[in-house]
């Protein structure tokens, strides 16, 4: 076990090493997420990497214009036809 201080407060974490965390890779995962305590895997002794439960999932980001729910209708015809775009009915239109 390993002492670790994050802001004040102090945690244990498990240490094992390489050839334990390989063989039993998923179960520790399972349990980092499961408990919240992080793993320190070592080669020969010496720490090589750190395994931490992931963070809290934050707000998904908008995409700018993109509105929520569905499109619905035709969104590749023009609008208006050819027609619409002379003479009187363009004045229409404008008003």
């Amino acid at each position: 076990m390993t002492m670790i201080g994050d802001h004040g407060m102090f945690t244990t974490m498990e240490t094992m090493s390489i050839s334990k965390f390989k063989a039993t890779c998923l179960q520790v995962l399972d349990d980092v997420r499961r408990t919240g305590r992080p793993v320190l895997v070592t080669k020969r002794g010496v720490p090589i990497a750190e395994v931490v439960p992931p963070s809290r999932p934050g707000k998904p980001r908008r995409v700018l214009g993109g509105a929520p729910g569905r499109i619905v209708g035709d969104i590749v015809s023009p609008v208006a036809g050819p027609d619409d775009w002379s003479g009187e009915r363009t004045l229409e239109l404008l008003r």
